[in-house]
C-alpha cells in the first residue's frame, strides 16, 4: 500500500484534518448554538460545557482550515483527554465500557495533527509556517 497511496499521503492527511476539524466544530455548534437541534438547551458560555463548546467550535474550525493547526490541535487534544477523565473514566476505565471511545480517538488524532502540523491545503502552508510539504 505504501507504493500505491504513499505519494498521496500529504493530501489524504489534509482531507483527514479537514474532516476531523469540521466534525469537532459541529460538536461545538451543537453545544453553543443548538445547531443541529439536540435534546439539551445551550449552556451558559462560562460553564464547563460552554467553555468546551467554544474550544470545540473555534479549535475545530482552526484545525479544518489549518490556521495555527498545531496549536489548536494540541489544545483540543487536551480538552478531549480532560473530557475522557472527567466524564467517562469515573464510570469505568475502558472506553468501550464507558462510551468514551470518541473522546479517546479525537484526543489521539489531535495529538498527531499537533505533532505533524497542518500540512498541505492549509492557511499555515500559505503563510509558510508549515514544516510538512507535499512530495508528490
Amino acid at each position: 500500500m505504501e507504493r500505491f497511496l504513499g505519494k498521496y499521503a500529504p493530501y489524504i492527511f489534509a482531507i483527514m484534518r479537514i474532516m476531523v476539524g469540521w466534525m469537532f466544530a459541529m460538536h461545538g455548534l451543537q453545544k453553543i448554538f443548538n445547531i443541529p437541534p439536540g435534546n439539551n438547551p445551550p449552556p451558559a458560555l462560562l460553564s464547563q460545557i460552554g467553555v468546551a463548546g467554544i474550544i470545540e467550535l473555534v479549535g475545530g474550525v482552526m484545525i479544518a482550515a489549518g490556521f495555527f493547526g498545531s496549536f489548536a490541535a494540541f489544545i483540543c487534544s487536551g480538552l478531549m483527554a480532560f473530557a475522557y477523565f472527567m466524564a467517562h473514566a469515573p464510570q469505568a476505565f475502558l472506553p468501550l465500557v464507558n462510551r468514551g471511545e470518541l473522546a479517546v480517538v479525537y484526543c489521539f488524532l489531535f495529538l498527531y495533527i499537533a505533532a505533524h502540523g497542518s500540512g498541505v491545503w492549509s492557511i499555515d502552508a500559505l503563510m509558510g509556517k508549515n514544516r510538512v510539504r507535499a512530495t508528490a
